[in-house]
Formats: structure tokens, sequence, C-alpha cells
């Protein structure tokens, strides 16, 4: 049985660019399932199937899932016969470490970096929604959020020390293969990617390299999507 995503777009349906729904289609991929995608704008999401007001959000048969790291747990629940995403508790436990770095020291910098070629991307209707809403989020204009994330992304790049360095061991934050850990993000700098025309990190930089190897996973999942010109 096919499963369904909900993803979120702009007013390009072929550029899906949550760092979150990234990490699901991913998942998916990494499991050899068969998905289909709904395209979903941002004012589009409340409701859908009931499951709450965010996406990804999967239609599984009868089984309705939200939110990426359960969605991935679920995936691993049921198809315990296709590729791990964590292999065992202990990659579990990492995974949810990572998670919780990527949010707070990744993603906070980079939603107000990119705020702008967000909301650039976007339908009349979600531009005003989505202005709207970071605006009371950020408690600045978008313009404001945006000057403070650009601010910070020299700190941002010294953050990723600690990646460069497990990249001196190994390909992969999983090791020699990739986990749920490595989409997690992924799916923050494939965001970042996706709406943003200027570079977040130089060329030679060894979480470059991680990405690009990403990128070319699963037939070349995330290169499907091009880069923001």
């Amino acid at each position: 049985m096919t499963i369904t995503l909900y993803e979120l777009v702009g007013k390009d349906e072929t550029r899906p660019f949550s760092p979150h729904c990234w990490k699901v289609a991913m998942a998916l991929a990494h499991k050899g399932l068969d998905w289909t995608s709904v395209k979903t704008p941002f004012t589009g999401i409340t409701g859908i199937e009931g499951a709450g007001k965010t996406v990804p959000v999967i239609r599984d048969g009868e089984r309705i899932v939200s939110d990426s790291f359960q969605i991935a747990l679920y995936l691993e629940k049921t198809h315990p016969d296709r590729p791990a995403l964590f292999g065992g508790p202990g990659g579990e436990a990492m995974a949810r470490f990572v998670e919780s770095w990527t949010q707070t020291q990744l993603n906070a910098v980079l939603g107000m970096a990119a705020v702008m070629d967000i909301h650039d991307c976007l339908s009349p209707t979600d531009q005003t929604y989505f202005r709207k809403s970071r605006e009371a989020r950020f408690g600045a204009t978008l313009s404001e959020a945006k000057e403070r994330g650009v601010e910070k992304l020299p700190e941002l790049r010294g953050r990723l020390q600690p990646l460069r360095a497990m990249f001196a061991h190994q390909p992969y934050i999983g090791g020699q293969t990739p986990l749920f850990a490595d989409y997690i993000v992924f799916g923050s700098l494939q965001w970042i990617r996706i709406v943003s025309p200027d570079p977040l990190l130089e060329r030679d930089d060894p979480v470059l390299d991680w990405f690009d190897r990403c990128l070319d996973l699963h037939d070349g999942l995330g290169r499907k999507t091009p880069a923001a010109a």
C-alpha cells in the first residue's frame, strides 16, 4: 500500500522545502517504501487528516502519523525488515540528541537568516499568513529578523565543527551508512539550499562534502529539487 506524505510547498509546487518534510521523504526512501506526495501550502495545513497544525503528516492505510520523529519511529516499527533508520535504542537516543541540537543550534538561526527568502517563495495568501505569524514569533519585522539571523551565521558555521571532526573518521553521522540522524541535519541544509541562493558553507567544508553525499542518496532524491538560483 502506498503511503501518502503531506509536505510543505510554496507557489512552486515542485519545490517542497520544509526541513521536517525532507527528513520524512529521506526516511521513506531509506526504507524503500512507495509513497506519494500531497503538496500543501502553509494556509492548507490546518486540519490535514485531523492531525493538527503542522506538517509532515503521513497516511498509511487507516493510520495517520504526524511529527517527523514520530513518523520515523512508526516506519521503523512497522517495517523492521527494511534498512534501519536508528539501528537500535542507541541510535534512537543519538537521533533525539541530534534533533534537539539541530533545532536549537541550527534551525533557530537559519529560520531567521532565510526568513525573507521563505516569504518570497510563497503565494500572496501564504505570504500574508507567514509575515503575521513569523513577526509574532520573532517579535520583529521580517527584515529585522533576517538581519539578526545573518549576523549569527558565522557563529552557526562554528557550531558545525563537531560534524567536521567526526567526518574525518566516518562518511555519515550514522557511521559507514546514513541513519535518521543524518536526515535530520540534512533536512535543515536542504531547506536553505532550496529557498536561498546564498551559499551557507565554503566549498571545501567537510560538512558540505557530507551534504553532497546525502544529496546523492536514494537515486539522488535530494538533487531532484534544484537549488535556489
